[in-house]
């Protein structure tokens, strides 16, 4: 996976589990180290469905649910 600069750096491991839980959830088959073999459209969509995914939640949770 991809290192990146993150707002918080603890956070880096649970996130990258909801990517690996994201990317099973839609069928693409992400794994840890090269994913060379994936499309930009396959890798696009993880990204696409965790940033919906976190708007729900944060939805959810400012709506008091």
């Amino acid at each position: 996976m991809a290192s990146s600069n993150m707002e918080v750096p603890k956070a880096k491991d649970a996130m990258n589990k909801f990517k690996m839980e994201v990317a099973q959830e839609i069928g693409v088959n992400l794994k840890n180290g090269y994913n060379g073999d994936l499309t930009s459209a396959q890798t696009g969509s993880i990204g696409g469905e965790m940033v919906r995914q976190m708007i729900k939640r944060q939805e959810e949770q400012m709506s008091g649910k």
